[in-house]
This record gives C-alpha cells, structure tokens and sequence, in this order.
C-alpha cells in the first residue's frame, strides 16, 4: 500500500491520522521520516489521539522514549540525538523493536539515525513541509 497526501491544516492532518488509526493494531513498527519541523511529532500526536490516549504527547528528543497508555500501549521513540544502533542497543532499545516481544505500537522518528536496529516496520511515513501550512504525507506499508 502507498498512500500519498497534501494536508492543508490540522484539521485535514487530524482526519488522515483518524484514519491511520484505525489500521492500527499492536504489534505495529511506524518509522517517521522528514526534516526538522516537518510535522512527525504533530503527526503520533493525533494518531495516538484517535488510539485513545488522554495523555499530552510531546517530542521524545530529550528523553528518546515516551510512553502512553491508551487501547494499546503505545511507544514513541525519538532517534535524533543517536548516532549509531550501537548506541540505541546500549541503552537497551533493541527489545521494543522484536515483533515477537512486542506488546504495543510504536512510533520512531529518525530511524535512519539507527540504521540496522529495526529489522522490519510494518509503516513507513514521509512528511514533507510544503509550506506553513501544508504537508505532503506519504504512507507506505502493509
């Protein structure tokens, strides 16, 4: 599947993560891809609205992994400050990523700092800042 998107507002990016949602079921991989504020944190934020999470989601770049309780446990991963899979391994983020042992949804931003850490993801999402206000959202996977 291959889904590609020009969202205008939070409104239509709200409407596309509703549906996004609604594929959803753990166990899930989500690489997020795209250049600094283009949009991915704003993007888990809404799709993990729609999983049914009352939490505040926030960018994990500080503390690389937020966790959140809703109909599944949800994962948010932020690999910025990485710079090897080796360092992701020695913090001990190897375990989320076994499909076997994986007990929710999980989100990844910046997976290409990691690369090799994550065998296979189910999703793979391309957000490209149009403009202020527009992105373009590219989909693909199962």
């Amino acid at each position: 599947m291959k889904i590609k998107v020009d969202v205008f507002g939070i409104e239509q990016l709200s409407k596309l993560a509703q549906a996004f949602a609604k594929a959803l079921n753990a166990p899930k991989i989500i690489l997020l891809k795209g250049d600094l504020g283009s949009g991915k944190t704003t993007f888990v934020k809404e799709v993990v609205k729609f999983l049914g999470c009352d939490q505040p989601v926030t960018s994990p770049t500080f503390t690389l992994l937020n966790v959140y309780d809703a109909k599944q446990k949800i994962y948010h991963f932020d690999m910025y400050r990485l710079s090897s899979r080796e360092e992701a391994e020695a913090v001990g983020f190897a375990e989320y990523f076994d499909k076997e042992k994986l007990d929710g949804i999980v989100f990844v931003e910046w997976p290409e700092n990691v690369e090799g850490l994550i065998k296979k993801a189910d999703f793979v999402v391309t957000i490209t800042k149009l403009s202020d206000r527009a992105r373009r959202i590219i989909i693909e996977g199962e």
